[in-house]
């Protein structure tokens, strides 16, 4: 008999949680206006609203913290994260920052122009609102398999060349300033982009003299699921494979508080040295010196563990295993969920879960606020909210999927927490056909208005 499987990791400290009653929950969320981002953090029992920032540090981490040097320049924690990101992601120039859009920040405003178009698959919400902030246009090229949540496709995150190339073909060149790859792409389901289509992505860029940037929040994550189900990678360490990964890349954008395994930080890839003085001006003016970026040393050698620690194969199938664990409890119950189960959270499909409530009333948003009262589970919508309205028309965009996000923090929560979360979606499902109306939004912002929207009950 072989041994059964275990965490790579023992729990050394705890943090006590607070189970409110269903009377309070209901109370709380009315006065916050149904945003599930309003709520007091003690007003929540289980939170799955992100997995960006929310994990759990090692030891080794937190001992970087400990050894931080906050010299304004040139300290040592940031050359330690420095010949990380030569050794391990393969790129020459680099700037911190202290979140990923604010990477984003630096480059789009270097690189966006009004009237740009930007390709890509399923752009995230910073991500298109910093394109549309400046007038441009991020559109979707995503495979079409990634909009059915039954099909099966390992890699639904892939990007379909023909509709890559029919943008390249239809826009002038200058007016295309990079193809962006999200690896994994959160989006459509948490899904993974494989080897072989990054690498054709790449190459039909190169063919039309576009450059490819990675938005590389959960990057080893990608690199984990090509090694599990991309022929060829079996036997290649999550490094190897990460490694070259980048190696299709011009640059990259990273949210650190996702596979940097650290509570904020970012950063901003690049190996053309004449935009990484451009992105170094503008950085200087937005974050801090290029050496900090906003950081604290300390946060800079967290990082640098941290994207050592990410890149190792028992952690990432530790982290993903819970993802697993959490979809297969609700497929067994049958909640709908796309399918196959993606890399850092569970997408539960709204639509099919909550058939009676309209998409104008946004239901995975009123699937959520059920969830919550109905356990003190804080998940996120990606469906209508998020999508914002359009930037011409001011009309609701209604994306192709409609889904409840539940963000496993790494390193943070036990299975019978996960179990809890599971149990609790099947009593809403079971009285799925008694929820008949939705919300309308009472207040919103002009764009990425999911934050801090106002909401109501129809």
């Amino acid at each position: 008999m072989e041994l059964p499987w275990a965490e790579p990791y023992k729990v050394k400290m705890v943090e006590e949680i607070f189970q409110s009653t269903r009377e309070q929950r209901e109370k709380w969320i009315e006065e916050e206006g149904y945003n599930l981002f309003n709520l007091a953090s003690d007003r929540v029992f289980i939170d799955l609203l992100t997995d960006s920032g929310t994990g759990s540090m090692s030891d080794r981490q937190w001992a970087e913290i400990m050894m931080g040097d906050e010299s304004y320049a040139g300290s040592q924690s940031y050359l330690k994260l420095r010949e990380v990101v030569r050794n391990t992601l393969g790129f020459p120039y680099f700037l911190p920052t202290h979140q990923g859009r604010a990477a984003e920040n630096v480059l789009f405003s270097i690189l966006v122009k009004e009237n740009n178009v930007v390709p890509g698959n399923s752009h995230f919400d910073t991500t298109k609102g910093h394109i549309e902030f400046r007038k441009a246009h991020a559109i979707d090229c995503t495979i079409d398999e990634a909009f059915d949540i039954n099909d099966l496709h390992p890699f639904k995150g892939n990007i379909d060349l023909g509709k890559l190339e029919e943008i390249y073909k239809t826009h002038p060149k200058e007016n295309i300033p990079f193809c962006l790859i999200t690896v994994t792409c959160n989006s459509s389901g948490g899904q993974p982009v494989s080897m072989e289509n990054i690498k054709a992505v790449k190459a039909l860029s190169d063919q039309y003299g576009i450059p490819v940037f990675f938005d590389a929040a959960r990057f080893a994550e990608n690199a984990y699921f090509i090694k599990e189900r991309e022929e060829g990678y079996k036997d290649k360490t999550i490094k190897e494979i990460v490694k070259e990964m980048f190696a299709m890349g011009d640059g990259f954008t990273m949210s650190a508080k996702k596979d940097g395994l650290v509570n904020i930080g970012g950063l901003l890839g690049m190996r053309d040295e004449k935009l990484y003085r451009a992105c170094g001006n503008m950085g200087i003016i937005y974050e801090g010196f290029i050496t900090y970026g906003g950081l604290a040393g300390r946060d800079l050698g967290a990082l640098a563990q941290g994207l050592q620690e990410s890149t190792e194969y028992p952690y990432l199938k530790a982290r993903i295993d819970q993802v697993e664990y959490l979809g297969n409890k609700l497929m067994e119950f049958g909640i709908p969920i796309q399918k196959p189960i993606g890399g850092h959270a569970v997408f539960v499909d709204a639509l099919s879960f909550l058939p009676n409530v309209p998409r104008e009333e946004y239901p995975a948003q009123t699937l959520a606020i059920e969830l919550y009262k109905e356990a003190g589970v804080r998940g996120v919508e990606i469906g209508t909210l998020l999508a914002d309205r359009d930037p011409e028309t001011r009309l609701d965009r209604f994306p192709k999927l409609e889904l409840l996000r539940l963000a496993i923090p790494r390193r943070t929560y036990s299975y019978k927490h996960l179990d809890y979360v599971a149990v609790a979606l099947k009593k809403i499902y079971d009285r799925r056909n008694e929820i008949n109306s939705g919300l309308e939004i009472v207040w919103e912002s002009e764009i990425l208005r999911h934050f801090t929207v106002l909401l109501k009950k129809k």
